[in-house]
Order: C-alpha cells, then structure tokens, then sequence
C-alpha cells in the first residue's frame, strides 16, 4: 500500500508543478538498471493519466525495455549486449568482495568505474548523435525527467532548454548536497559510506571530514569530462553545477522517518517508499492472532 501511495502521491505532485493538461509532452532521461525500476514507476502513472512520455534508450541496455505506456527514441552506443552484460557481472563480483580498509575506497572507485564509464560513453554517443538531437529539438516537449546521477539529461535539458524534474536517490560526493550548496555541516551530517549517525564523536568528526576531502577528488574524477562534453554540445564553457541548480524540483527518494535530519533547499522534497517491493498478497496463515480475530 505504501508503494501505491508513493507512486501517486509523487506523480500528483508532478502534474501540480506544471499543472499538466492532457496531452502535454515528457522526455524521460533515465539511468539504465535499478534506478530505472522507480521511474518507471512514476512514467507508468503519467502514462495513465492522458500524458504522451518519450524515453531516450541506448540500444544495447538491460532494462530499459519497450512498453505500451512510452515511446522509445532508440540512440546508438559504440559498446554490445556481451560487453554491457560482462561489465555488469564483473561489478557484481567485487562489489560485495572482501576488502582491506585501507585500500576499500580505492577499489571501490575502479569498481564502480567499470559501469560509470560505459554509461559516459552511453551520454557521448547520445549527446553526439545529430539524429536523435534533431528529433528531440523537433518534437517539442513540455518538461524533462531524468535521475540526475549522472549529468546527461542535466546536460540534454539545458541543451533543450527544458525544465527538469530529478528522481534522486544518493550517489558518493553528496552529490544533491554539493553540486546545489545545501548547508551540509561535517560536525552533523556524516557522509555516504562512513555508518556515522548524525551524533559523531570527535573521531568520527575528524574521519567525517577526510570523507569529505576524498568526496571533493572523486567528483572531478567522476564529472570533469561531462563538463568537457556538455561544453562541446553547448558551444561554450560550462560549470557543471550552475547545471544542477537549474533543476525546477528534486524528488529526493528518502524515508524522513529513517534518515538523519539536514537541511535542504526550498526545492527539494523527500519522498520515501519508493524502494520497496509491489504489494503483495499476505497469507491469511501468518497474519498474528489478534487480526484475525479483529
């Protein structure tokens, strides 16, 4: 029920920002793989409700597949279904592998780089097409939805000069926090990764601190080249998180009741549920004594 909940409360909130009316037009740029399982969600709803949605999909991908509620606009990479499904399973394997505490933040980084640089190239390949920009330019669209991870449809929304709705559910570098300038104060607000609670000793402070730094490097690690690329679609120098600011709202897919309190900006809402597996039906053999008696 809460899943249900989550998903219509949020695409009411959608339809309120804009005030949709039947018929208006929603570009969808989204991350392939679970983060697509929750907006797909929300696309479904949209669909439902009269809207015409388009989904930018690279042709080799795992989940990203066709629907009766949106209209791909297929766009070539320069990669195939084996090396996306190797690239995949190599991530899996050492992801949950064992490892030093020294050396975890550095094996973290060239695993998770394994997938992060393919979908660079998936937002090259997108952002370089002159077909599929075209298409996108021709068919005008009333708003863009992507999950802001990583900045390709931060980058296609001011390309296209459209508002832009996130779908964000934490990345490494505080990423919603950093690239918005969201008050994030190192003595209360522990970073991705650190298990601190908001309640630090001064150690914990002091290591919170050094994640902090570490953060700083990993996000020129991770978007330096998307700053390169978005000033080449662009045709002039760009700063990334001027991009990022430009977003109308970020749909934030935390559980207040379960998450530290921090502030956030006026345009952030948090909107927990979205995680959770579709309801299902509970067997009437586990449900305690006291329900079944009423």
């Amino acid at each position: 029920m809460a899943c249900l909940l989550w998903r219509v409360s949020v695409a009411v909130f959608f339809l309120a920002l804009w005030g949709f009316t039947l018929g208006d037009r929603l570009l969808v740029v989204p991350q392939d793989g679970s983060h697509w399982l929750s907006m797909k969600d929300i696309v479904e709803h949209l669909s439902e409700k009269g809207h015409e949605i388009v989904v930018v999909v690279p042709e080799v991908n795992l989940l990203l597949q066709e629907s009766k509620h949106y209209t791909r606009k297929i766009h070539p990479v320069p990669f195939d279904q084996e090396e996306l499904e190797a690239r995949y399973r190599s991530f899996g394997k050492h992801h949950f592998s064992p490892r030093w505490l020294v050396t975890a933040p550095v094996v973290e980084y060239r695993n998770n780089m394994i997938v992060i640089n393919m979908y660079f190239l998936n937002c090259q390949s997108l952002l370089r097409h002159s077909d599929t920009l075209r298409f996108l330019r021709e068919n005008k669209f009333d708003a863009l939805f992507t999950d802001p991870a990583l900045p390709c449809g931060v980058i296609l929304a001011e390309y296209l000069n459209l508002p832009s709705v996130y779908l964000f559910r934490g990345f490494p570098c505080a990423l919603e926090n950093t690239f918005t300038r969201t008050p994030s104060p190192l003595s209360y607000v522990p970073r991705y990764y650190t298990q601190f609670s908001d309640h630090m000793t001064f150690l914990q402070r002091v290591g919170n601190f050094l994640v902090n730094y570490l953060e700083n490097i990993l996000l020129y690690a991770l978007y330096s080249k998307y700053e390169d690329l978005a000033g080449e679609v662009l045709g002039r120098q760009v700063h990334l998180p001027a991009l990022y600011r430009k977003a109308s709202i970020w749909l934030l897919r935390y559980d207040f009741v379960f998450e530290y309190p921090r502030p956030v900006m006026p345009n952030m809402v948090l909107i927990g549920g979205s995680s959770c597996k579709k309801q299902g039906v509970l067997s009437q053999g586990v449900l305690p004594e006291e329900e079944k008696t009423g």
